[in-house]
């Protein structure tokens, strides 16, 4: 007699400060892949975010309603204890060129080694999306740059808003 087959978890990790058009994109292809993702939002103390772990996890789930396959939580430390803890098979990472392949090689293997049964997959971005990341996101809605086509509304929302307080602060 077959056994059922046990459903195949991904971790689509980061730091989402904020939440790019690029981060949904590849979140939305992991799902296609894995019949559940969990957006894993790392919580890391020696790190200065934008926003909150708490923003930033709302920033997701008004993209990504609970209760589908793809859910949001925090982890802080090692990615593959957290993917262990979880029950994941695989980590899901974003290769926009070749400085990521570089370094997200070296991290996947780092990962093999300490935790072999969860498997690191890599994907490209759309072609949309391959210039997008947080940083540059940052630093063009803080100069004043328009972003509503590189983040959902409710982000571009938030960005605008911390700019805006941001300059009312200073004057």
């Amino acid at each position: 007699m077959r056994s059922m087959p046990q459903s195949r978890l991904a971790i689509v990790p980061g730091s989402f400060d904020p939440l790019t058009n690029g981060h949904v994109d590849l979140i939305e292809r992991a799902a296609e892949l894995f019949d559940r993702v969990v957006v894993g939002v790392l919580v890391n103390a020696s790190k200065q975010p934008m926003f909150s772990a708490d923003d930033r996890i709302a920033m997701v789930r008004e993209v990504f309603v609970p209760g589908g396959s793809i859910e949001v939580d925090t982890f802080q430390g090692l990615l593959v204890d957290y993917a262990r803890q979880r029950g994941a098979v695989a980590i899901v990472k974003g290769l926009r060129g070749v400085s990521d392949f570089d370094y997200e090689t070296q991290m996947a293997l780092m990962n093999r080694h300490l935790q072999e049964q969860v498997r690191t997959v890599f994907l490209p971005p759309s072609g949309r999306y391959a210039f997008v990341s947080s940083r540059l996101v940052k630093e063009v809605a803080a100069l004043g740059g328009a972003v509503h086509d590189l983040v959902p509304s409710g982000v571009a929302a938030r960005l605008a808003a911390r700019r805006l307080g941001t300059r009312t602060q200073r004057v």
